[in-house]
């Protein structure tokens, strides 16, 4: 008989006991009623938002407003950023050229605000309604409790999170009543959007994944180095800015290359416990967000360290996104513990994707950063594994590591936009 699924509920009650005495630690909080820090991000990237139907109607481009689409009975709701085109009077145009849709999904630790440098430069592609979601239970999405149903084996576990996500995203596309889309998935985004793609083909007009998680299988010795205390093998090196490289940027690309290597080749007896906490910790499903709740007073600095690395942005354009980013992490936990039910310690998928993808029956587009830490020959093997007669294509963006659309957001812009007029023109 299955065990009753349980309710991840990550808090400090859950740590071991030897931790109970910070239950009384005062933890990080905010309210989704709060969207200033929202706007504020928005605003860096050009887009007016509207606020009344007024300014709406008097409208002569692109028209942006948030809206919470209810997905429910019982409150729930998808947070979304809608950029749409004015609609033109039937007596101007009686043979418009049809509407299209493109859908942007985000990756994990992120919301809608992270595609600020890139809302403007797509929402002028003549003809396309532009879409950002947050994930039910992440960003500004409304919280349900999640219930992971790790006790009940791995593949109901991994079902379950799966449902949960692409169901969600099913009814929130009926509930606006977008018929086909484009659907452009980040990370976490391109994971779920991909098996969206694979059960509703006939809403997907073109699937464009970027730096999706989950797709290779792991090594053969993986489980064994996890036992050994070594984490996932990653590619070091910093992406470069998009154009002129700033003294910040210059001084952390020294002080990584001047970190001393490892004179064992091996992990240290310290390294080995810490890795094999944070092991448990995942397999628990405690998650990062947890940790910047749990910080209370300093939740704060941790996201600024976080957004600190980002030195191809502005100092204006860091000190919104980490308001932002602080603002949504420390909002109450949800479906962001799901993330240990799709992967294993180590981010290897615990269904790779690369053993589903080949059923995929619409145009795929791949796009990985030139110093991505996500390998992009995962995509090259899902490519040649389609067996359908389909379009597809693999990019790698340069200049640009694993959050391309923020490092290098000009070619990441370019590639998109040329996407979205193959469609259209």
């Amino acid at each position: 008989m299955a065990s009753k699924p349980e309710a991840v509920q990550p808090v400090w009650g859950a740590v071991p006991s030897a931790f109970s005495l910070l239950r009384l630690w005062p933890r990080a909080a905010s309210t989704k009623d709060d969207h200033q820090r929202e706007l504020g991000l928005l605003a860096e990237s050009g887009l007016n938002v509207v606020t009344s139907p007024e300014l709406q109607q008097n409208s002569t481009g692109p028209v942006a407003e948030l809206l919470d689409v209810d997905i429910d009975d019982a409150g729930n709701y998808i947070h979304t950023l809608a950029i749409r085109q004015p609609a033109k009077p039937a007596a101007e145009s009686p043979e418009s050229p049809p509407r299209h849709s493109l859908v942007l999904t985000h990756g994990y630790f992120t919301g809608i605000g992270f595609y600020f440098r890139n809302y403007h430069e797509l929402s002028q592609v003549p003809n396309w309604d532009v879409y950002s979601i947050d994930w039910l239970g992440m960003g500004r999405s409304s919280r349900p409790a999640y219930h992971s149903r790790r006790g009940d084996g791995e593949d109901a576990r991994v079902a379950h999170a799966e449902s949960f996500f692409v169901e969600s995203l099913e009814e929130w596309r009926q509930r606006l009543g977008i018929e086909r889309m484009t659907l452009c998935g980040h990370s976490f985004g391109g994971y779920m959007s991909a098996l969206y793609a694979l059960k509703y083909p006939d809403r997907v007009e073109k699937l464009v994944l970027v730096s999706p998680i989950g797709i290779p299988e792991a090594p053969p010795d993986f489980d064994e180095k996890l036992r050994q205390g070594y984490g996932p093998a990653r590619r070091r090196g910093r992406a470069s800015p998009p154009s002129e490289r700033t003294p910040e940027y210059e001084a952390a690309e020294a002080a990584e290359a001047a970190e001393p290597a490892s004179k064992s080749g091996g992990p240290s007896r310290t390294q080995i416990m810490w890795f094999r906490l944070a092991m448990n910790l995942w397999e628990r499903n405690f998650t990062p967000q947890w940790v910047v709740r749990s910080a209370g007073p300093f939740s704060r600095r941790l996201i600024d360290m976080y957004v600190g690395r980002f030195t191809w942005l502005s100092e204006l354009q860091r000190s919104a996104l980490a308001a932002y980013a602080h603002q949504i992490s420390v909002l109450p936990g949800s479906s962001e513990s799901a993330l240990g039910d799709i992967l294993r310690p180590g981010a290897f998928a615990r269904r790779p994707l690369v053993n589903r993808l080949h059923a995929l029956a619409v145009p795929t587009v791949f796009m990985y950063g030139a110093n991505d830490w996500v390998d992009f020959t995962g995509g090259e093997q899902v490519i040649r594994r389609i067996t359908a007669n389909v379009d597809t294509r693999l990019f790698r963006i340069p200049r640009a590591g694993h959050n391309l659309h923020l490092e290098n957001a000009a070619d990441f812009n370019r590639v998109l936009v040329g996407e979205m007029r193959a469609i259209s023109d």
